[in-house]
């Protein structure tokens, strides 16, 4: 499971030109999911990013949590975050996972990050959507739950 968060300072996922959700001072999270993965990498994703201590102190220090600066996630699903690219020019999506699994494990991903107390935001899996956001830095991670 690939993770792109991005500290933001407001973040929105429109579908058909309607805001289906959005947040202030948080971390906009692009999630992709692989064939091959279980609820054990999304809990190690969600465990991660609850946790890491990406925003700036009193001191321009960052060494809050979401958590600890009161903030939401926008979790949105791209599949592209699967995508090979290393040969041809066309990215091929063969290691993403299955529609229902990815919709699964993307459904089980947001809970996980709920248990931690962290308000919640989403997309919707499969739609295409428009993401707009604000970057606050930038701030900007790669997580894979693969590199552990």
């Amino acid at each position: 499971m690939i993770a792109v968060i991005q500290r933001v300072s407001e973040s929105k996922v429109q579908v058909d030109g309607k805001t289906i959700g959005e947040i202030g001072q948080g971390l906009l999270i692009l999630l992709g999911v692989l064939d091959g993965d279980t609820e054990a990498d999304g809990r190690f994703l969600a465990d991660k990013i609850a946790g890491l201590r990406i925003f700036n102190d009193e001191n321009g220090k960052m060494n809050l949590s979401l958590k600890d600066v009161g903030g939401s996630a926008l979790v949105v699903s791209q599949f592209t975050l699967c995508g090979d690219w290393r040969k041809g020019r066309r990215p091929s999506y063969i290691h993403a996972a299955a529609p229902d699994e990815g919709e699964r494990l993307y459904e089980d991903f947001m809970a996980r990050l709920r248990k931690h107390g962290q308000p919640v935001e989403s997309g919707e899996f499969g739609a295409m959507m428009k993401v707009d956001l604000v970057n606050d830095g930038p701030v900007t991670f790669v997580l894979d739950s693969k590199l552990k």
